[in-house]
């Protein structure tokens, strides 16, 4: 049994950031909360105790562990609606428990057949729809086997993992040499999914749906830096798309959903507008990352995290119009051991930079950027046009200097990505 749209009040919430937990009790829900304390520290967990009725720990990794404790709290307090939009890891565990108590605004299987690359790539497949020659593979040693099979290039992805973590082009044996060291070297473990390479300017496409309805809350630009490793480097919303191009885009993504049996809540789509149309990337039934739920409220005033708890509480979804342009920029330094940084306040006191972040102090080990997690930080602007928006961001990052001791290992930041 599946939730059916009828509003509810006591929420359940597995691994809630903590601005979820706030904007779900300002709609009005009463919220439980279960985190795995190994994944943040004690203050971000204090955060989210703070508007939670009460914030349950647990170990993530052990699923039937998690699945006992979500029945157990629905039992013990009359919950009426369980949602998970965390990270993919334990989604996939905690909606199934949700669905067998009959309280998830989802079936597992729409879940599992968004995040899920390989499952995605196969509903596509069989419907005609963003067609994309790929292939599964379990094991890395197998991802050579199937490379020989597609022609060359093909991307590399793991097909449970987000970020960029262990996306790689394939050009070459040397290519496929570098990225099984890489792979090896990060502890990623299998299935894989071969497929060809897509190529064309990218988006990224925030959907909310609601009773089966799904509404495109926004599009946005994406730039990355390219093969081998296709980390973002910059975002720009809204997107400039011709409009027959938009709705290209729109429909492909909708299709999906469709498809994969999605009623409720977010969904960040990616899709590399081709020669031949758009051809989706990837989903994730959350919100997307590199804080485009902030790009978004700066470009239009429209809070899409607010929005879930709002559209769970029973409101229709009114789509927002873009007012201005919001544009994000990350920070790429010299890996090494940081000796001093200089700069941060004047771009805080830029008048159009609306967050800056850079977790870093001098005596801290910056990381090689190989991912999305390994960047140096980020700087957000608003803008009157994406030119200005790329200015803005430019200047921002002309401003932060840094001097690092580069490590004596360390390779140049283009050959790792």
């Amino acid at each position: 049994m599946v939730y059916t749209g009828v509003p509810r009040k006591r929420l359940l919430m597995v691994m809630p950031y903590s601005q979820f937990v706030r904007k779900a009790a300002e709609a009005g829900f009463e919220v439980w909360a279960i985190w795995d304390p190994s994944l943040r520290d004690r203050a971000y967990l204090d955060e989210v105790a703070e508007h939670a009725r009460e914030l349950l720990l647990t170990d993530f990794s052990d699923e039937q562990g998690l699945r006992d404790l979500i029945a157990g709290t629905v039992r013990a307090h009359a919950i009426e609606t369980v949602l998970h939009l965390g990270s993919e890891e334990s989604m996939g565990p905690a909606v199934a428990a949700a669905e067998a108590l009959g309280l998830s605004p989802n079936s597992a299987g729409a879940v599992h057949r968004l995040n899920d690359k390989a499952a995605m790539r196969a509903l596509l497949a069989e419907s005609g729809l963003s067609v994309v020659r790929a292939e599964p593979a379990a094991t890395a040693e197998e991802v050579a086997a199937v490379a020989g099979r597609l022609p060359l290039p093909v991307v590399v992805k793991p097909s449970h993992a987000s970020g960029s973590r262990g996306v790689a082009l394939i050009r070459d044996g040397a290519d496929l040499q570098e990225w099984s060291a890489r792979v090896e070297s990060s502890g990623l473990a299998g299935p894989f999914l071969v497929e060809e390479y897509l190529k064309g300017p990218e988006f990224s496409v925030e959907t909310l749906s609601a009773g089966g309805t799904h509404h495109v809350i926004g599009i946005t630009a994406k730039q990355t830096t390219g093969a081998p490793g296709f980390v973002e480097t910059s975002h720009i919303h809204p997107a400039q798309l011709d409009p027959s191009d938009a709705s290209a885009i729109r429909a492909v993504v909708t299709g999906l959903l469709d498809l994969a049996g999605y009623t409720f809540g977010p969904a960040h789509t990616e899709v590399i507008l081709t020669a031949g149309g758009p051809r989706i990337v990837e989903s994730q039934t959350r919100l997307g990352g590199d804080r485009i739920p902030l790009l978004i409220e700066t470009a239009t005033d429209f809070d899409i995290e607010a929005e879930i708890f709002r559209t769970l509480a029973g409101a229709p979804v009114r789509p927002p119009r873009p007012k201005h342009t919001a544009a994000i920029g990350f920070f790429f330094l010299t890996p090494g051991r940081l000796e001093s940084v200089t700069g941060l306040g004047a771009i805080r006191a830029l008048p159009y930079v609306h967050q800056l972040h850079f977790p870093f102090a001098p005596g801290d080990e910056l990381p090689r950027t190989s991912d999305s997690f390994t960047r140096h930080g980020y700087v957000v602007v608003d803008a009157q046009s994406p030119a200005e928006a790329t200015e803005r961001i430019a200047r921002a990052r002309a401003l932060l200097r840094a001097d690092v001791r580069e490590s004596v290992t360390a390779a140049p930041i283009g050959a790792l990505l």
